[in-house]
């Protein structure tokens, strides 16, 4: 089935309504990858410029509510949204600001760590670790 038609099957199975409006952020927040609301809404507003940005947020919101979209903290700033079957952990580097992916079975031996001693089941497709870049590391070690 299309994107576009689990969407709406989702939606009408919950007793809300298919819009334009949300399918044009799912389909931006698809394109772009990792997206923040503000970059969303430009990429929505390319197509249909009325839309705004607290429509954005709301559907934002509404997606990730439908587990269609996650968000992620890879600062500071606003929140990064990602479709949901895209999964890795972030590595944002706090100096210059880039952002990597790694895949989130590089923290599998913390995960059973912190589910032995404290019970705790890491989600680690939600998570992004701040640190220094390799770059940013070797400028600073030529110093």
């Amino acid at each position: 089935m299309s994107d576009r038609g689990s969407l709406r099957n989702t939606l009408h199975q919950r007793g809300m309504r298919m819009t334009p409006q949300r399918q044009l952020v799912l389909d931006a927040v698809r394109e772009l990858g990792h997206a923040t609301p503000e970059q969303v809404c430009r990429r929505v507003q390319g197509t249909a410029s009325t839309v705004n940005i607290t429509t954005v947020y709301r559907a934002l919101d509404l997606l990730e509510d439908l587990g269609l979209v996650r968000h992620t903290h890879l600062g500071h700033g606003a929140p990064t949204y990602s479709v949901e079957e895209h999964e890795h952990v972030h590595l944002a580097c706090h100096r210059c600001g880039r952002v990597d992916e790694v895949p989130c079975e590089m923290l599998d031996e913390l995960a059973e760590r912190l589910l032995r001693a404290r019970g705790f089941a890491l989600d680690a497709t939600h998570l992004a670790l701040s640190g220094t870049c390799r770059d940013c590391r070797s400028t600073e070690e030529h110093r």
